[in-house]
């Protein structure tokens, strides 16, 4: 383990170099990754480890849509692919990698094949730290891990078929064996994390349900919806309140922010955009400072969580959801987005002058 300074704050990281594959495989040799749940982040880790050359078999509801899908990506039933009890009584690593309402749905069928020395492995701490809510209490021969990527499962994937990495966090919340550790690093790098950085379950549920309200993707909506509306309102068209708003911020700006930081970004920009930001973003900082505060203490009430437990276990839960998302995908703004999309140039291979 590295320690890395941020800042003058130390944090512990594993890297690739530090903890490489081969020694990951090697501290997974004897074992039998089970991934449980072949939905958001079950297809891109089950396929990054079975690509890096472990032992992985996964565990779906037989007939389902997503059985079908793991066949489709080369899961072979009775092989590879089997139903989701069998698979965790296989399992010595147990990928638990269903919806949090899934989970608790599923939980006193998980639990009863959790014999000591087995791993129970999650990229959420939901379960965990709302224990009192899900009800997910493991026994206490087993270890508890987990790796959390810091992106979809679709991102995850993407990255490892382009040779880089996104970066996890990781956490031990109980170590039976002794060996949680090694297993929990290993199955970080083999999942195809970039770097792997320490923290606990409780803090990366937190800090997971307080980004995905905020800055990635709720706030970034209400972000969005606001400039997109004030600027539809002063007479703009959409084509051009849309550009300004999102096109020219996701195609432009942030490759260029992800690449070397926001200042770099700021310093390639024209003056008159430099100087406007400099002396706007405070001014956006204060107004949402509070709505952060609030957001996190109902984070850390649970009162996130068991909105999130009392809406998914709804009968017409899905029903709901998809008309919520209709509504966006209905709305000006995304429908002027689409269309831009659609008529974003396809990239040209470069002409060759020829004498």
């Amino acid at each position: 383990m590295a320690k890395l300074n941020f800042g003058g704050v130390e944090e512990n990281v594993v890297t690739r170099d530090e903890f490489p594959l081969d020694k990951a495989l090697e501290a997974l040799k004897d074992e039998t990754i089970a991934v449980i749940g072949y939905g958001v982040q079950g297809p891109g880790q089950a396929l990054n480890l079975r690509d890096n050359g472990f032992n992985v078999i996964v565990g779906q509801r037989q007939g389902s849509p997503t059985w079908e899908k793991a066949i489709r990506d080369g899961w072979v039933p009775g092989e590879t692919l089997f139903p989701i009890e069998e698979a965790v009584k296989q399992g010595t690593i147990i990928q638990y990698l269903l919806s949090d309402a899934a989970q608790i749905a599923l939980w006193p069928t998980i639990k009863q094949h959790l014999t000591a020395g087995k791993a129970l492995y999650f990229s959420h701490g939901f379960g965990i730290t709302y224990k009192e809510r899900t009800g997910i209490v493991p026994p206490a021969g087993v270890d508890v891990i987990l790796v959390a990527p810091k992106g979809s499962g679709t991102s995850l994937r993407r990255l490892f078929l382009d040779g880089k990495g996104l970066n996890s966090s990781y956490a031990i919340f109980q170590d039976a064996t002794g060996r949680a550790y090694e297993r929990v690093v290993a199955l970080g790098i083999g999942v195809g994390s970039g770097y792997l950085f320490e923290t606990t379950f409780q803090k990366e549920v937190y800090s997971d349900l307080t980004g995905e309200r905020g800055s990635l993707m709720g706030a970034i909506q209400g972000l969005f919806a606001a400039q997109y509306d004030c600027l539809r309102r002063r007479g703009h068209s959409p084509s051009e309140a849309f550009n300004e708003t999102v096109e020219e911020l996701t195609q432009s700006l942030m490759p260029l922010v992800a690449e070397n930081g926001m200042d770099w970004m700021y310093a390639n920009c024209s003056t008159t955009a430099q100087r406007g930001a400099l002396d706007w973003w405070k001014k956006f900082r204060d107004a949402v400072a509070p709505v952060f505060e609030e957001l996190y203490d109902s984070v850390a009430a649970g009162q996130e969580a068991q909105r999130s437990i009392d809406s998914n276990s709804q009968p017409d839960y899905r029903e709901k959801l998809e008309g919520e998302l209709r509504q966006l995908r209905e709305s000006e703004m995304w429908q002027a987005g689409r269309t831009v999309r659609s008529l974003r140039p396809e990239a040209q291979p470069a002409k060759v002058h020829e004498e």
